[in-house]
């Protein structure tokens, strides 16, 4: 018989080696993830995608003299003759110069969310319908001094601009109010940008914009704070918002059945300007955006994965266990006996994800843990000939998948369940081998073993030999 030291060299040296079927477990929970990933990529954006809104802008075509340097032909005289020669002159002319790019001086906008749920094959993907209320207001005051003295601002040319991530999310109302009457809008074509755009006239009388924009999307909902006085406030029935981007709620409560959040951002919290010469939008949507993701939060590949890289542990443990339990009179338990219960606990992880995509994680958690736990309960009893000491292996099974389901369960508290769990089976270990003969009896160290020299027989004492040449 070897010797225990032996026998948990052996046990470590069979759970290095379960690193290479949990690897591959991990590769094809990567792969169904990569595709689960992908399907609700694509079948968002079909339903509409990410959504920014970003404005209203008012864009003023301005007109005023512009000098040049043009090459012309002047007629010159050189030694008594007239002789044409180009030269520079410099020529003024009144043309269109940069627009006047005006952001409003207060922009409220209130947004509500929806959720839904649309099925491509075994995947459900969560989308939301949106409708948001813009209110916003300029001052047309501070826009007429941002043009020099010689030019003219072509106040009935203006148009107002709000820039999207994609038209093709819009749905339902989409409705623009100056001043209660209704003004029609087109889709924005001058620009790269996706949006709507709507041809004003003059301005300069009307003093409040309201605009309803119906939507559909899906991920994630931001917005540009446009304003020199920005207020978002948002209601969704979506239990998960992980919000992100430059500005953070003001104030936000998180709900079981939904959400409300508001933002309230000064127009010092960010660097853009009011009233510019330049188009300011895309540093705008670059630089300021915030808003909304709607998280999925710690979903069942996530589960799956972090099963696997806890599996090395849980593996070990078990082997853990059935070393300590074993009956070391006996012939022990064999490394390809040790290799059956790893491939197990390394299959459950493929278990649990191939059922969760059909039937959710909860359910798939305990038709795989328990189908793990008889089989190698069972195979404990008849294959190990564990007899009775099979219900310990069972029973540490069941709390080791109960600690794992725990861990799963709380992204937050995964690492110190398993660091705890795993000091704990060291200590415990420790403990119950405080007593051991690590080195064996003699002849059955591990350098005997090596040496073929283990259990040798005993001499035969002297008294007890015959005769010399007896037979």
């Amino acid at each position: 018989m070897k010797s225990i030291g032996f026998r948990f060299l052996m046990v470590g040296l069979m759970t290095v080696l379960m690193f290479i079927p949990l690897f591959l477990a991990g590769e094809v929970i990567d792969d169904r993830a990569d595709y689960s990933r992908e399907t609700i990529r694509t079948l968002g954006e079909e339903w509409g995608g990410a959504q920014l809104i970003s404005g209203p802008q008012i864009v003023i075509p301005v007109k005023g003299p512009v000098t040049r340097t043009e090459k012309r032909e002047v007629v010159v005289r050189e030694n008594g003759q007239n002789v044409t020669k180009l030269q520079d002159v410099e020529v003024t002319r009144v043309e269109r110069k940069s627009p006047i790019y005006a952001y409003p001086d207060a922009f409220q906008m209130a947004l509500t969310t929806t959720s839904e749920e649309r099925a491509r094959g075994i995947f459900n993907v969560p989308v939301f319908v949106a409708e948001a209320d813009i209110s916003a207001r300029f001052d047309f005051e501070a826009i007429a001094e941002a043009a020099h003295s010689d030019e003219t601002i072509l106040w009935d040319e203006a148009q107002l601009r709000v820039t999207l991530r994609s038209n093709k999310a819009l749905r339902g109302a989409a409705e623009l109010r100056a001043d209660g009457r209704r003004v029609p809008m087109e889709p924005l074509t001058t620009t790269h940008q996706a949006g709507i755009r709507a041809d004003l006239g003059d301005p300069r009388e009307i003093s409040n914009f309201a605009l309803t924009l119906g939507f559909n999307g899906a991920g994630r909902f931001e917005v540009t704070p446009v304003g020199r006085d920005t207020t978002l406030e948002m209601a969704s029935d979506w239990p998960h918002p992980s919000f992100s981007g430059t500005f953070l709620p003001t104030e936000r409560e998180v709900r079981e059945d939904g959400f409300t959040a508001s933002w309230t951002i000064p127009h010092l919290a960010r660097a853009l300007p009011q009233i510019a010469r330049h188009d300011a939008d895309p540093e705008a949507r670059n630089l300021s955006a915030f808003g909304v993701t709607f998280y999925q939060p710690n979903d069942f590949y996530q589960k799956a994965y972090r099963a696997a890289s806890h599996g090395i542990l849980f593996i070990a443990l078990t082997f853990l266990t059935v070393l300590l339990i074993e009956d070391r009179t006996g012939r022990g338990t064999h490394p390809v006996q040790y290799i059956f219960i790893g491939l197990a606990q390394s299959i459950f992880v493929l278990l649990m994800v191939a059922y969760a995509e059909q039937i959710g994680f909860g359910a798939a958690y305990a038709i795989s843990a328990g189908a793990t736990i008889a089989l190698l309960t069972a195979f404990g009893y008849m294959g190990l000939k564990l007899g009775l000491r099979s219900l310990v292996l069972g029973v540490m099974l069941i709390v080791l998948y109960a600690v794992l389901y725990l861990i799963l369960r709380s992204t937050d508290y995964a690492l110190i369940a398993g660091a705890t769990l795993a000091f704990a089976a060291l200590a415990g270990t420790m403990y119950l081998t405080r007593n051991e003969n690590w080195y064996g009896e003699p002849g059955s160290t591990l350098i005997d073993w090596l040496n073929g020299t283990t259990n040798p027989k005993p001499a035969i004492p002297p008294q007890e030999a015959g005769p010399q040449g007896a037979t």
